[in-house]
């Protein structure tokens, strides 16, 4: 019997405004650039307020959030665990999920107090994200946050790697994996930044100490979490973390691991104007092609022309004409 759900997405609730920024913005506001930093709330007001006159755009986000509305917008059926506070931003972001067709643990639980989250995403000249993070209520998500019976109803279970930093949301994964175990609900997880892997390192270990059935990584998390100096060493060494995994290489494709072979994506050369979603757009198209029942190879093809597609326009998402009109591109392969 099929289940109700292609994908249960757990990860944090960002609200995302983007903004266009040059090289020099950076240097001026000691911002390290090409990389995703937390900050406080006292840092991230002093960023808007010098960002107030650069026109934003505002959408919901978060990593895995991008990943779920992906696959929905393609023509698959999500849910989204998350938290928000009960607040403007946190009703904009649960009205943005429905919009999106995507259902959620909002729909039915009560927001508390706080302050929801919010992601700046300045975006350079050379087409580079760079983030700063308040998590603001995000932090205090944990596994009072999981549906079970979603997550039971579900064919996988797709784990942001972000929420390792918080130690509630550690115990949510580890909860989340143990029911999907129960459920025979298929496990993904993705990396998410190289940073993150060089800070919790040995937690992503321990997660992946029974392996996942599928991993998503780009090329320097392969490499940061191998301890690899190249890609053929960093590939062999994901094997025993993972039964099947995809390593994302920009602008040189993708290679993708079925569980017996290695297979090479080639690029769709585009011109690039944001990178931001790239990866979250390649994780949200290759599960929406495994789900319908499309092989490695096929969803390979369909997750890399999607994220070519998503570096040419501004954001994490595509409008929804554009994303069906992706969509078709698998049933041409």
């Amino acid at each position: 019997m099929s289940k109700k759900y292609d994908v249960f997405g757990m990860g944090n609730a960002l609200v995302d405004f983007e903004f266009e920024v040059d090289d020099t913005f950076f240097v001026d506001n000691g911002i390290q650039k090409g990389l995703m930093t937390l900050v406080d709330e006292e840092r991230q007001n002093f960023l808007m307020n010098v960002l107030h006159n650069i026109p934003a755009k505002k959408q919901c986000g978060g990593s895995a959030a991008n990943t779920v509305i992906a696959l929905s917008q393609f023509g698959g059926k999500g849910y989204y665990s998350c938290k928000v506070a009960g607040d403007e931003t946190g009703n904009f972001y649960a009205e943005d999920l429905n919009e999106n067709g995507v259902d959620s643990n909002l729909d039915h639980q009560e927001q508390p107090d706080g302050i929801t989250g919010k992601c700046l995403v300045m975006i350079s000249p050379d087409a580079e994200r760079t983030m700063n993070t308040f998590l603001g209520i995000t932090a205090e998500y944990d596994s009072s946050r999981i549906n079970e019976e979603a997550l039971a109803n579900s064919e996988y279970l797709y784990i942001e790697g972000y929420l390792i930093t918080g130690p509630d949301s550690r115990k949510a994964i580890k909860h989340a994996m143990s029911l999907a175990r129960k459920h025979d609900t298929k496990i993904a997880i993705t990396f998410s930044d190289p940073g993150i892997i060089a800070g919790f390192k040995d937690f992503f270990m321990e997660l992946l100490d029974e392996p996942v059935d599928m991993l998503f990584c780009n090329e320097a998390e392969a490499l940061s979490f191998t301890s690899t100096d190249n890609i053929i060493e960093a590939r062999e060494a994901l094997k025993p973390f993972a039964k099947n995994f995809a390593i994302t290489q920009g602008k040189n494709g993708a290679i993708i691991y079925d569980g017996l072979t290695y297979i090479d994506i080639e690029p769709y050369p585009v011109d690039a104007i944001n990178t931001n979603g790239a990866g979250d757009m390649f994780a949200g198209a290759f599960l929406y092609g495994l789900t319908q029942n499309h092989g490695f190879a096929q969803s390979g093809i369909f997750a890399t022309y999607a994220s070519s597609q998503i570096v040419t326009v501004m954001g994490p998402r595509l409008e929804m004409s554009h994303a069906r009109e992706v969509s078709r591109k698998i049933t041409e392969l």
